[in-house]
Parts: structure tokens; C-alpha cells; sequence
């Protein structure tokens, strides 16, 4: 079994990390918390992150980035999505020769609009980038619980030989050779689920929130291929099935970070919710390819404070009516 680097003990991570060990695979976490690594490795649990959860007494984690990236035939990378550009820096003379790295944070950097991969692969050019996302919560995966996720490579060839690896016990990993489509559905979904959790903080009932999801997925859609992902690919799990998961579940950050915000709460200890970073950014490249993305664009206004949740439901509602065809969902 190919040897697993995993740099990030939040809690994809650490579940990612433990579901990999329960295979069988030999796994090294590496986390910036030298505390919560002495946690993982001596009493198998991170609290801060997965609460009570068993972790297997055979996965360790250190600091020491080159210790645990020694050796890796692959590199799984899921730092925070703002955070994967210095961290691909620091590890970019550590990394072996010959591994295979795969971004698994949801997001688009809001400083230079690059995706997970393009991060990563414009500090280590001469290695394989691919990326891993889907409908997938950690609470779910670190308990063994059923999670299919997609894996994207470039070579679709070299993607299913890895999901393949991968894949086993509670696990499954289907292959795309579609890179940019994986991570476009990844990030946008969370800001939709934002901006359900608004309506639904904002009390504005079922009906309301079923009709964000489908507008939301229309949004994500349009500015996805405008974008190069395919339309096929935003209809299955990192698309689609990522955006329903995120939707419906209060494990969800974005859609709990949404609720809080519509129903007025103060949101400054709340963790951190991926979708708030990616909204402004999404909403530019939006504007650059003049593509219409209102949901995105209002829940944009609702988070930096210059519309309220009320003032969205009148903007929204208000809109000129007109035809809905499924051509616009590809």
C-alpha cells in the first residue's frame, strides 16, 4: 500500500488520516499544534475537532513537517483553503521526487483566484496535482460511516489507480479527469449553503430553501463552465451531491455559519466557514466572465453587512420573472 503523508489535524484531516489507517495504510498527520498532535498520537482523539471520537491507536502525528513527509509516495494537503499557497511554499524542498499531491480543502484563494491544485502546483511544477472532495462530513467518516467522494486527476488513467488505492472499508472514491469542475463545485457549494442557512435563520421556510438550493445550483452551474469545469461534473457528487449534504445539515459550517448570520447571532466564535471567503471572490470572477449570480451575489452583500437578511428575501423575490429552462444546467 502506497505510504500517506497528511498535512492538517483539523477535522477532514484527522478523519481522512484515520479511515486511510483503518485500511491498512502506513499514515503520517502532520499539524502546526504540537499539543493537538501529542493529543492524536498518545490518546487518539482530537477533541477540538471531533470530539469524543475514537481515533486507531496505530496513527501518529507530529510538528515536524519533514519527518512526516519522508518517504510519501502521496501527499494529501488540507490546510485551510486560504492557507494551501504557503504551506505548498513550505513544503516545496521536502516533498520526495516522485509523490502524487492531492488538495482536499474546499475553496478559491481570494487573494490571486487560483484554484486548490493551481496553488499547489505553482510551487511544486515537476509533481502530479489532484484534488479530492465530495459530499463528505468528518463526523460521518471518522465513525466508518458509508462516503463516496471523487478524486480528480489530470490523467484520468493515473486518477483511477488512486481511487482505487484509496478507496476501501466505509470509503469509496470515484474517478474524473475533470480537475477544475471537482474543485469549482467544492467551493461554490459553500457559498450557497450560506446562503440557505440565511433563509433558514431567516425563517423564511422549506419552500424558500428548496428554491435556493436550485437556484443556487443553476449559479454554480453557469459560472462553473464559464469557467472550464464540465456541467457533467457539477451534477455528480462534488457538485451536486456536495451541495445537497451542505444544505441540509447543521455539520455543515457554511449552512450553520448562514444560520447564525440570518437569524442575527453574533457569528466571531463561530469556526471557520470556507464559503465566507470564497463568496467575494467568486462573485469577481463572476463579473469578469458576466455571468448572472444573484443568490451568490446577495448572500455576498448579507455577509459584509450591507444588506440584511429581510432586506435579500425583497431583493430576491423582486427580481424580473422570467422562463426557466434546464439548458442553463448544461
Amino acid at each position: 500500500m502506497p505510504r500517506i503523508s497528511i498535512l492538517g489535524t483539523g477535522a477532514w484531516g484527522t478523519a481522512l488520516a484515520a479511515a486511510f489507517v483503518g485500511q491498512g495504510h502506513p499514515v503520517r498527520l502532520w499539524g502546526r499544534n504540537s499539543a493537538v498532535c501529542e493529543e492524536i498520537s498518545s490518546h487518539h482523539t482530537n477533541r477540538a475537532y471531533l470530539g469524543e471520537a475514537r481515533l486507531p491507536e496505530a496513527l501518529q502525528a507530529s510538528s515536524e513537517l519533514g519527518k512526516v513527509l519522508a518517504d510519501a509516495e502521496i501527499v494529501l494537503v488540507v490546510a485551510p483553503a486560504q492557507s494551501t499557497g504557503d504551506l505548498a511554499a513550505r513544503i516545496s524542498a521536502l516533498v520526495p521526487d516522485k509523490a502524487v499531491l492531492i488538495a482536499c480543502a474546499k475553496g478559491i484563494d481570494n487573494r490571486t483566484g487560483q484554484m486548490q491544485s493551481e496553488l499547489i502546483a505553482a510551487q511544486l511544477p515537476h509533481h502530479p496535482v489532484g484534488v479530492l472532495s465530495g459530499p463528505s462530513f468528518a463526523a460521518d467518516v471518522v465513525r466508518g460511516l458509508p462516503t463516496a467522494v471523487t478524486l480528480a486527476m489530470p490523467d484520468l488513467e493515473a486518477a483511477q489507480q488512486l481511487a482505487r488505492s484509496l478507496s476501501g472499508g466505509a470509503v469509496r472514491i470515484y474517478a474524473s479527469d475533470d480537475v477544475t469542475g471537482v474543485q469549482i463545485g467544492g467551493s461554490l457549494k459553500n457559498v450557497m449553503a450560506i446562503a440557505v442557512g440565511i433563509c433558514r435563520g431567516g425563517g423564511m421556510g422549506a419552500s424558500a430553501e428548496a428554491a435556493l438550493i436550485t437556484r443556487g445550483y443553476a449559479e454554480l452551474v453557469r459560472l462553473g463552465v464559464a469557467m472550464g469545469a464540465r456541467a457533467d461534473t457539477l451534477m455528480g457528487l462534488s457538485g451536486l451531491g456536495d451541495l445537497v449534504l451542505t444544505c441540509s445539515s447543521e455539520l455543515s459550517r457554511n449552512f450553520a455559519y448562514g444560520i447564525a448570520v440570518g437569524s442575527g447571532r453574533d457569528v466571531s466564535d463561530l469556526k471557520l466557514a470556507e464559503g465566507v471567503h470564497t463568496v467575494s471572490i467568486a462573485n469577481r470572477i463572476a463579473e469578469d466572465h458576466g455571468i448572472a449570480c444573484p443568490v451568490m451575489q446577495t448572500a455576498g452583500l448579507v455577509l459584509s453587512g450591507k444588506m440584511s437578511a429581510a432586506e435579500a428575501r425583497t431583493a430576491l423575490m423582486a427580481r424580473p420573472i422570467k422562463a426557466e429552462s434546464n439548458r442553463e444546467l448544461g
